[in-house]
């Protein structure tokens, strides 16, 4: 039997990203058409997160994790993912209270880094994730480099992302745009750039962006599928 799924999500693109790649990526692995686990998702309002982010009140940000966690474990989850990277930076913080087993996103993003031999990494993401070191710590163990792009483009990309993307708005100017901050990440000597923001995939892919791509949300919904079906 796979282990029942539970999502924690904060923002509504990302989370069915998230959820529809465990759902169609499933029947292969599992032999069987139309297969997947069980999976329950919950998140309380988005407006919730962003004002306790912007109030820079990270513990109610874990409190509502932790409040998402107890309700899926009452829906029967036995592991738990959150496709959200902003929120990651209180994982260690929740990890003290949760009951029961999550998957970190960067640190499967890493796995995946490291076991393709990048050594230099663009990332993409909020403004709280590119200047967060929870990318940097978990690709530090691969002896992967980071690169994030220049104060006026975190910024201008957090705009992006908390104005257009997770409300399904993705604009010809804004994939200009970001492809332009990925092509510059060439420049610099990346080679591979992470989509460390759980939107960001919907607006960049594998065929339009100047370097190889790490997809955070997608990695992330393959990493729990292996880990229910183990």
């Amino acid at each position: 039997m796979a282990k029942h799924i539970g999502i924690v999500a904060c923002s509504a693109e990302g989370a069915a990203l998230c959820y529809t790649t465990v759902c169609t990526e499933a029947p292969e692995l599992m032999g069987k058409k139309h297969a997947h686990p069980e999976v329950s998702m919950h998140t309380h309002p988005f407006s919730d997160y962003v004002r306790l982010i912007e109030a820079g009140r990270w513990d109610g940000v874990a409190a509502l994790m932790l409040s998402s966690e107890a309700k899926l474990a009452r829906a029967g989850a036995e592991l738990v993912i959150c496709p959200d990277n902003t929120i990651h930076l209180v994982f260690e913080q929740v990890m003290k209270q949760a009951t029961l087993p999550w998957l970190h996103i960067a640190e499967e993003v890493a796995r995946e880094a490291g076991g393709h031999g990048f050594t230099r990494l663009g990332l993409i993401g909020t403004a709280v994730t590119m200047e967060s070191s929870f990318y940097k710590e978990k690709l530090a163990a691969y002896d992967i480099e980071v690169v994030i792009p220049e104060d006026k483009d975190r910024k201008l990309i957090n705009r992006i992302i908390f104005d257009e993307l997770v409300s399904a708005q993705f604009t010809a100017e804004s994939r200009a745009y970001f492809t332009g901050i990925i092509n510059g990440m060439r420049g610099q000597g990346c080679d591979g750039v992470i989509l460390g923001c759980t939107e960001v995939p919907l607006i960049i892919t594998p065929e339009n962006s100047p370097l190889p791509v790490l997809d955070s949300t997608r990695l992330l919904a393959r990493a729990a599928l292996k880990s229910a079906l183990v």
